[in-house]
């Protein structure tokens, strides 16, 4: 990993924009550089960055004054090695290159939906408009070699090209609240550490007159973000301090929904010792009142609260978010059944419903709010026949269907899911809450019959205009194989375009993102 740090003043500046040659990357860095309003009110993080052209270089704005390489590099390591790191620190600015255009597009996806940030400052990141960092000019400049960050980085991208974490590490976080003033409830919990991730399980409980729990994601690469950034920070005001740690256990097994426990895949389990809790005159939310987006509040002082605490304990009467608002979509291409499929890899889609009148818009509704933000959090940013898509939530709480007296057209535009076979998380328990990852250039197929052979399944994909570059078989199982593709791109499409083919009288392909590589 080569960091690179440049001294503060303005000829330095000139000389790192020399180094970038495309002269449109030049007026976007200088556009940056010259704007006078980085104290916040320039809002181009979300909007600029869904529209840029995906790169592996990454433009991070608005870093603290008292930043350092570890502080960024931290950002970036659970999702991929560091190829390069510059630091403007004069301007609080800094481009990074990850290893590969999956880690830069994962990377920027996930903090789309959960808001970076550095010494408890919200920064922005965005695409560079330039593919790699080229350093053959600085030959003159002062470099300084972060052997300390350098070593970090190596020791945590030991894990390969992919995400970075520790290899082993468990996707449980035990976590102890310290000067526990006000309540924490299961519902402040799961709303402040969804803001990193899926939360699929948490249990609470007393150990040496400390309030505790354990809590899982749905990925180690989002404990490890929680924890980063949550460690040590308060809930409350000046009170309820976390203390985190990752637990030796690789799993939760939840057995009772109730104000101790709770299974978020599992609606079905019973309440258990609920009675108990109720004799002790606690009031309990039903059950999802926890599913909704977090929302941080953030206060002056010495230790800045992570929730209000009239907010969180007003947690149950808050509105249940499940309907995803998709733009910039393909008016020519996309179609509801394209998006339940695309969508369903996240989530059982209830409702899809394309705007009449803007017909690159359309609102997608999921079962749950935590299905929705795992959603947005991995298709935001994406290309989807051709556009990058942005996904935000929706102000409506639900689709609603067409009148009856609407017009065909209208009609077409709008369909209710929730009776479909293809939903892939309606059994409670399913493996497929363990399986859910970005959008790779690798898919993962299943439920191949046995006189289905390679070549057949290559050209399935060949003729629907894909570029193979790899297949294998699964040793043990030749009912599931892996398939990579060109592109990030070319595999979200053939997902949308094949999943459900028929390749036998009852036999229909299953298609899904892998995690893995070929």
């Amino acid at each position: 990993v080569n960091i690179f740090w440049f001294p503060s003043s303005d000829g330095k500046l000139r000389s790192l924009e020399e180094t970038f040659s495309n002269q449109t990357g030049d007026r976007f860095i200088q556009k940056i550089i010259d704007s006078s309003a980085l104290d916040g009110t320039d809002r181009l993080c979300v909007s600029e960055r869904a529209q840029c052209v995906p790169s592996r270089v990454l433009h991070l704005r608005q870093l603290p004054a008292d930043v350092s390489e570890q502080d960024v590099l931290a950002l970036a390591l659970p999702f991929g090695r560091v190829s390069q790191l510059i630091t403007l620190k004069a301007k609080n600015q800094a481009f990074l290159e990850m290893a590969s255009e999956e880690a830069a597009v994962t990377m920027v996806n996930y903090y789309t939906s959960a808001t970076p940030t550095v010494r408890n400052q919200p920064i922005f990141i965005q695409y560079s408009t330039h593919h790699e960092l080229k350093t053959d000019n600085l030959t003159n400049q002062p470099l300084r070699y972060i052997v300390a960050a350098a070593v970090h980085c190596g020791s945590m991208a030991s894990g390969g090209e992919g995400r970075g974490f520790t290899p082993g590490q468990s996707p449980v976080l035990r976590i102890i609240v310290e000067n526990l003033f006000y309540p924490v409830t299961l519902e402040v919990l799961q709303q402040i550490f969804s803001k990193f991730g899926s939360v699929l399980k948490i249990i609470t409980f007393t150990r040496n007159n400390q309030f505790q729990a354990l809590l899982q994601f749905s990925d180690a690469v989002h404990a490890q973000h929680a924890k980063a950034s949550l460690d040590g920070q308060n809930i409350y005001n000046s009170c309820c301090t976390l203390r985190i740690d990752f637990s030796k256990l690789s799993a939760l097994n939840v057995k009772y929904n109730n104000d101790k426990s709770r299974d978020f895949t599992r609606a079905d389990l019973p309440t258990g010792e609920l009675e108990q809790a109720a004799a002790f005159g606690v009031a309990l939310p039903p059950y999802g009142a926890a599913a909704f987006p977090p929302t941080f509040q953030h206060h002056t002082g010495e230790s800045p609260s992570l929730v209000s605490p009239r907010v969180s304990l007003q947690v149950a009467s808050l509105t249940v978010h499940s309907v995803l608002l998709v733009s910039n979509l393909n008016p020519e291409s996309v179609s509801p059944h394209c998006l339940f499929i695309l969508f369903g890899v996240y989530g059982d889609v209830q409702r899809v419903k394309i705007l009449f009148n803007k017909k690159e818009n359309a609102l997608v509704q999921m079962s749950d709010a935590t299905q929705a933000q795992l959603a947005m959090s991995h298709l935001n940013g994406q290309r989807l026949h051709g556009n990058v898509i942005r996904v935000t939530l929706s102000k409506h709480p639900v689709v609603q269907l067409p009148r009856r007296v609407a017009g065909q057209e209208e009609q077409a535009l709008t369909r209710d899911f929730s009776g479909s076979a293809l939903h892939r998380f309606k059994k409670p328990g399913s493996k497929n809450f363990n399986n859910i990852f970005p959008p790779s250039a690798t898919l993962h197929l299943s439920n191949i019959p046995s006189s289905v052979s390679e070549e057949v399944l290559k050209d399935l994909f060949s003729s629907g205009g894909f570029t193979v570059k790899a297949f294998k078989f699964f040793q043990k199982d030749k009912k599931m194989a892996l398939m990579q593709l060109a592109s990030v791109e070319e595999a979200i499409d053939a997902l949308v375009s094949l999943h459900d083919h028929q390749l036998d009288h009852n036999q229909h392909l299953r298609v899904s993102f892998s995690k893995s590589t070929i």
